[in-house]
């Protein structure tokens, strides 16, 4: 992002201003739209209003920008989901829901564009080929089936699961259901249709037929 007027005298051989953050939360969104190969350098310069010597003084290459980006997803994406679950007083449908609505919220925050995941929609393409982002990927898939895994051990201790419940079943399936909402989010599926499938997959979690009454 350009802080200083476009309109403004350049001194000689001083480097114009950029907001780190605002500008990688630019190519985040860039690449968000198109995903990491369909997104060029020359995207990238027109999203952050900087040219390329001060993007590679500021991000090194498109390679390392991305894995910034992905960075950043993942600790807007965890940052919603923890808030969700970690008010222990809820119940434990509420929780899940607020949860799913978190990543709705993201999923649906690109001004009318389906944008679904950040991780799902374009780190899943990279992930077979670049050992980096194949890292990233499966250490949010991981984080994420951890943040579930540790609600619904909570949940079983307080008797709102069966005692026989499995925590780490309960947490894949959760995060399953969190992926596929996702791609259907980026396949233009309605909000308000996903967050019945999230409902759903809810009402399944906590009150199938072994739950304790």
């Amino acid at each position: 992002m350009v802080l200083k007027n476009a309109g403004e005298p350049k001194g000689r051989g001083r480097p114009r201003d950029y907001d780190p953050q605002a500008a990688l939360q630019r190519a985040l969104e860039r690449f968000w739209q198109s995903g990491y190969s369909g997104t060029s350098l020359t995207d990238i310069c027109d999203a952050t209003g900087m040219n390329r010597p001060s993007l590679y003084a500021a991000f090194s290459d498109k390679h390392t920008l991305y894995l910034k980006a992905l960075d950043r997803y993942w600790s807007l994406a965890f940052t919603a989901m923890r808030e969700a679950l970690a008010d222990g007083d809820q119940a434990l449908e509420e929780a899940l829901l607020r949860a799913f609505d978190g990543q709705l919220s993201l999923y649906f925050s690109g001004d009318g564009l389906p944008l679904g995941c950040f991780a799902v929609g374009t780190a899943t393409t990279e992930a077979v080929e670049d050992a980096e982002i194949r890292r990233s990927l499966i250490q949010g898939i991981r984080a994420l089936d951890a943040d579930f895994e540790a609600r619904f051990r909570l949940a079983r201790k307080r008797g709102e699961l069966a005692s026989d419940a499995d925590p780490a079943a309960l947490a894949v399936l959760a995060s399953a259901m969190l992926h596929t909402i996702a791609i259907r989010a980026r396949a233009g599926v309605p909000r308000a249709e996903l967050r019945d499938m999230a409902r759903m997959a809810v009402n399944v979690i906590c009150g199938g037929p072994s739950r304790q009454g």
